[in-house]
């Protein structure tokens, strides 16, 4: 069965004396917000049609991190903790008190480095084909796995990543492969507090299974969702049913800043019996 879709629009807001373009759909003041932060080197484009298919319920807004897509191009390539910085100063611009995060690839690496600096700001996390996995933390490696997903995707998808890549530029793109094995998330994922999902295609070489299931061991308050036939990028192969586990996730987990304060009132309320 087909979801009803929504439409994305762009919008352009200045950061700090950056323009940051995000594609946006219609604001519903009632609805959650959901942030989809896109992956290594490319833009918010691939993220458009699981962004149409979220639109009806949720508000969402799909950012092009400075370097990257339509946004403006900083002379250095930004690191994790100046993308997750740099995230929640474009939040602050657009009025984005709080949000559910929905990463792929790359993108959970800065969701996760978010979630460190600034959780009062995230409610909930979905990692979809979290990296980059330690086991096979070497360029050769990653390669031959993206080598093996790329008949797993649609085949639309190419030309959107070679424009993506020819406007970030080859030197950003050197840097920003550089930053992503260079991220221990492994180390992070512990201090991640709040809820969060882990999502893998079935099929997906990048992020195998026994990866996702680490990802799960290690975070604090996680669980798993596997999506039959899908491979690394599911935002764009397989919308509908990414759309469907990420509803239903949300729809079944209390925000963070809720069960926060919470255990703030249990805690206040335990101090005062005793």
């Amino acid at each position: 069965m087909n979801l009803p879709k929504g439409k994305l629009e762009s919008q352009y807001t200045n950061v700090n004396g950056l323009s940051i373009h995000a594609r946006v759909s219609s604001l519903k003041p009632e609805t959650p917000v959901i942030i989809l932060v896109h992956g290594l080197v490319v833009s918010s484009r691939y993220m458009t049609p699981l962004g149409e298919l979220l639109a009806p319920d949720f508000q969402v807004y799909a950012p092009d991190l400075p370097g990257y897509g339509e946004s403006d191009k900083p002379k250095h390539t930004l690191e994790l903790p100046e993308l997750a910085d740099i995230l929640c100063q474009w939040m602050d611009a657009v009025g984005i008190e709080r949000a559910t995060m929905l990463g792929n690839s790359f993108g959970c690496q800065i969701i996760v480095e978010f979630a460190l600096h600034h959780s009062d700001r995230l409610e909930r996390a979905i990692l979809q084909g979290p990296t980059i996995d330690p086991h096979a933390r070497t360029l050769p490696q990653q390669l031959w796995r993206f080598f093996r997903n790329a008949p797993l995707e649609n085949p639309s998808q190419a030309p959107l990543q070679a424009y993506d890549y020819w406007q970030a530029g080859f030197s950003r793109f050197i840097r920003t492969v550089q930053i992503a094995f260079a991220d221990r998330i492994e180390d992070k994922l512990p201090d991640v507090p709040v809820p969060t999902l882990v999502v893998r295609g079935r099929e997906d070489p990048v992020v195998s299974q026994q990866w996702a299931e680490e990802v799960v061991h290690l975070l604090p308050n996680a669980r798993l969702a596997v999506i039959p036939g899908g491979g690394h990028t599911l935002n764009y192969s397989r919308p509908l049913e990414l759309t469907r586990v990420t509803r239903a996730f949300i729809n079944a987990t209390q925000p963070y800043s809720v069960a926060k304060e919470k255990l703030n009132a249990n805690a206040l309320l335990s101090r005062n019996v005793s």
